[in-house]
């Protein structure tokens, strides 16, 4: 009977992470858009400020997971560190190399999964997420794959909120934020989305605490308060719901 589970399991989560991958490509040129307009944004600047106080050193070798079309490559590049970044869409990966801003020589993206990364073991100093774990199939080996890839002493930093329980509360409310740029089929797929993924019904960051020392990452440490410092307008770039950030160290 635990075969047939496990197959199930993996079968479902083949089935979310191709729509994931499919949802995506389909934002992408939007997404790229806003993130363009976020780089010329005082969330670039405050951004900037947040991680150079958990990234004081520069010159470290950085794994940005689901990078998207690079927001956080290029802002760790022109914090004076290697960036490579990773994402699963491919589409995203391809609008990313087109805004690096001259920053080319510093970035490196790559199309690859945040759960199966081809990277050598102790590889980075430092893995880097935005906004990525909420819509992973199993975060849980994600955490395990980014741990691997850290040298020893490494830091994680992952940057997150439960986006899949305040959905509904956005949609009542009608707060400005990102997603009103989204047409009601994209809202519908996210929607979708939310319902697919075991991690939507978790308890954050607590779950998160609790896979990390699991895994063995040490130092643990829970900010609340990421969201109320970067999004203080509410612009195309808001997002309502709590972000927290963690830092982890290998």
């Amino acid at each position: 009977m635990t075969k047939i589970r496990n197959k199930a399991n993996i079968q479902e989560e083949t089935v979310a992470k191709e729509f994931i991958k499919e949802y995506w490509e389909e934002r992408s040129s939007g997404f790229t858009i806003l993130r363009k307009a976020e780089l010329n944004s005082n969330k670039y600047i405050r951004w900037k400020e947040e991680i150079k106080k958990k990234l004081p050193i520069a010159g470290l070798n950085i794994l940005d997971v689901g990078c998207g079309c690079g927001f956080f490559s290029i802002l760790l590049a022109e914090l004076g560190h290697q960036v490579t970044g990773i994402d699963i869409t491919q589409s995203m990966i391809e609008q990313g190399k087109l805004m690096l801003h001259g920053a080319s020589e510093k970035i490196n993206l790559l199309t690859m999964d945040a759960e199966k990364l081809t990277f050598d073991k102790e590889s980075f100093d430092v893995v880097i997420a935005r906004n990525v774990t909420w819509n992973l199939t199993n975060p849980k080996e994600a955490y395990k794959q980014w741990l691997s890839v850290l040298k020893s002493g490494g830091i994680l930093l992952n940057y997150d909120a439960e986006y899949a329980k305040d959905h509904h509360k956005q949609q009542i409310n009608c707060a400005k934020h990102a997603h009103n740029q989204l047409s009601k089929e994209e809202l519908d797929k996210c929607h979708h989305i939310y319902h697919m993924l075991p991690i939507s019904a978790q308890i954050r960051p607590e779950w998160d605490i609790q896979i990390l020392e699991e895994l063995g990452y040490k130092s643990i440490e829970i900010d609340k308060g990421v969201g109320e410092r970067i999004y203080l307008e509410q612009d195309e770039f808001y997002i309502p719901t709590p972000m927290f950030g963690i830092k982890a160290v290998k």
